[in-house]
């Protein structure tokens, strides 16, 4: 069993009150997984589930896609759909591409040059274009 340290756990629950968030203990543990070393990661909600109870915090799979909803409503992270069927969330909040790695179903950041989108369609009437994510699908060669 590994264990969060008490840095991590600190470093977790400033980043919770930095956003206004109320720090519940599974929030708190979350945090720390997510952001205790500092570190921006891409995860889902199976693998911070999978942490959690390796570190032997008491949390339900349900209780974690809450909370990452929570965290993702309060701007802490951002949601990546790469297939429809599932959800990455990234703690690096800049607009920036992604690598989304067929082989083994990672997702990764895609370096960091800019990046120009142009020639966008019109949005419809009354609609407005809020955010354009860009998954690029990698796959060995054949």
């Amino acid at each position: 069993m590994t264990t969060i340290s008490d840095t991590a756990r600190s470093r977790g629950e400033a980043w919770l009150l930095g956003a206004s968030v109320r720090p519940t203990r599974q929030r708190v543990a979350l945090a720390a997984l997510l952001m205790g070393d500092g570190h921006d990661r891409h995860v889902t909600a199976e693998w911070l589930h999978d942490a959690a109870r390796m570190t032997g915090d008491k949390v339900s799979l349900a209780t974690v896609y809450n909370t990452l909803r929570t965290f993702s409503d309060a701007g802490l992270v951002q949601e990546i759909t790469v297939d429809g069927t599932g959800s990455y969330f990234d703690t690096r909040l800049d607009d920036h591409p992604h690598f989304y790695w067929e082989d083994d179903a990672r997702l990764t950041d895609a370096g960091t040059a800019p990046l120009e989108i142009t020639n966008l369609p019109e949005a419809p009437e009354g609609m407005e274009i809020a955010k354009v994510d860009v998954v690029i699908r990698l796959r060995p060669k054949r």
